[in-house]
């Protein structure tokens, strides 16, 4: 230990199974504090992500055969990092004590004084079963699971064959896909029923999860050329797959679909698409950017009570406005007395939730829908419309021609991102949120083969402007509106 450093901790954490929203709490609030994290290749991407910048991230994992680090170099790692004051996180798939070597990088650091704290996590044992509609426990099945690692389930293992064979309930075999034949035929060998139900699940709990059922006779050609990490579950709880299956029924299971949203407008979409079972490309081709001055939205925000109408176009508008309203010393009271137009139903229910109902919202996500909806004779009316910079002017112009006096309340900026087209292989639908995020969309991927799932009208018009025809468009401009719609298209395909 260094002179004068007082000594570290290593947490040894479970990530769980692949799903990175089965990750423990604890487990997170660790990964946002840790020195340094040593993670194994099992680890989720989407787990690792949540890593903050500043953190040291070492890959120590190992697979199959492939290791980065053997595993006494791993122990010898976390005990000098550990020495050096640092809080260690070694992130390990799964749990750390279901077959991840826990138990032996735990006592290697306890016998050289390091402190150790376990943090369990979710199982693939478990959870995997679980995602594909199988209780691993029964009453009218199995009344006991056993947990075999499959890895080492070869002819020379010493695994007690006879015994599993005459097991009665589940047998879960971990990393066991390679050794597949070798399982089925030592257990039909030392008498196991032949027709005893099998299932192999490949990536459990992910978006990619495939699951096969059959046999012990024909499980293997059944398995054929499926992908790795694979648990193999043997019982008659896989009978059970048939009533329970909900993951893999769920809409959109299986579909790759892209979000063009701003990222820090994606998180509802994604979370709706990901909840219906998709997998979710985020691609965003715009950044929402603070106006290049306040003056105009200041304008409004200081004195709404001037103004007998104020439209909002979005909910980027609304936040910006609000921000502005509050900085200033008002809320929402300053409103009182204003008429107040909202165009689309995401910005309507945005203003509620600040406690202002619309007096208007048209029934198309279209600033023009609202012209019906408003007086003919403009004449004395002062309209104030918040929105971004770079938005269409036919409803101010339309105003103004019909004698009001209108000001523009610039409330944000759209600045083109540019993403990176090869994430967009094997892309099921690509969904467009305004007319900015299919501009810039398609300037950096013009040819992409994919369904296109369009929010509203004026998005729709600008996706037909670079020779696209959208496959399907929102009932109304919500995102809820959008994730339905883009069932809707994915299932008429099917």
């Amino acid at each position: 230990m260094m002179r004068g450093v007082k000594p570290g901790k290593v947490f040894l954490v479970g990530a769980g199974p692949g799903d990175p929203k089965l990750l423990t709490l604890r487990a997170a609030e660790l990964l946002a504090n840790a020195d340094l994290v040593a993670t194994d290749a099992l680890v989720s991407k989407e787990v690792v992500a949540r890593i903050p910048k500043t953190t040291e991230l070492i890959y120590v994992g190992k697979r199959a055969s492939a290791h980065t680090l053997p595993q006494d170099q791993i122990n010898q790692l976390l005990i000098d990092e550990a020495r050096k004051g640092k809080r260690v996180v070694r992130l390990k798939g799964g749990d750390p004590f279901v077959f991840g070597r826990g138990g032996e990088e735990a006592a290697e650091l306890r016998a050289a004084g390091i402190e150790v704290e376990i943090v369990p996590g979710i199982s693939s044992s478990i959870a995997g079963p679980a995602y594909a509609g199988i209780p691993v426990t029964h009453r009218a099945h199995a009344t006991s699971v056993t947990l075999v690692t499959g890895h080492e389930s070869d002819e020379s293992t010493g695994i007690d064959w006879p015994y599993l064979a005459r097991n009665t309930g589940t047998i879960v075999f971990m990393m066991g896909l390679a050794n597949l034949g070798t399982i089925s035929k030592r257990l039909r060998e030392f008498g196991m029923d032949p027709t005893r139900p099998v299932a192999v699940i490949a990536k459990a709990t992910t978006p990619e999860q495939r699951t096969v059922t059959g046999t012990l006779t024909d499980i293997e050609e059944l398995a054929a050329g499926m992908p790795t990490p694979a648990l193999i579950v043997v019982g008659d709880v896989v009978t059970m797959r048939e009533t329970i299956n909900w993951f893999e029924s769920k809409p959109l299971f299986g579909k790759r679909i892209v979000v063009t949203r701003a990222r820090e407008q994606a998180s509802a979409l994604r979370q709706l698409l990901e909840e219906s079972g998709a997998q979710v490309v985020e691609f965003p081709t715009i950044e929402i950017a603070p106006p290049q001055s306040y003056e105009s939205l200041d304008r409004v925000a200081l004195a709404p009570h001037a103004y007998q109408r104020i439209v909002f176009t979005s909910t980027n508008g609304v936040r910006a406005f609000f921000e502005r309203l509050n900085y200033h010393g008002n809320d929402a009271r300053a409103l009182a007395g204003v008429k107040i137009a909202a165009v689309g139903d995401s910005t309507a229910a945005d203003l509620r939730a600040r406690g202002i109902v619309p007096d208007l919202v048209p029934e198309k996500f279209l600033s023009i829908a609202l012209l019906p909806l408003l007086e003919e004779d403009q004449r004395g009316i002062k309209t104030a419309v918040v929105r971004a910079e770079e938005g269409r002017d036919d409803l101010l112009d339309e105003l103004r021609k019909r004698g009001g006096e209108v000001e523009l309340a610039v409330a944000y900026r759209n600045i083109a991102v540019a993403g990176d087209a090869a994430e967009l292989e094997k892309i099921d639908v690509v969904t467009f949120t305004s007319a900015s995020t299919a501009d810039n969309f398609f300037a950096t991927a013009p040819n992409v083969n994919a369904k296109i799932a369009s929010i509203g009208p004026t998005t729709s018009e600008a996706i037909r402007k670079h020779g696209k025809e959208p496959d399907v468009e929102a009932d109304n401009a919500s995102v809820q509106a959008l994730h339905d719609a883009v069932i809707k298209v994915l299932r008429t395909e099917d």
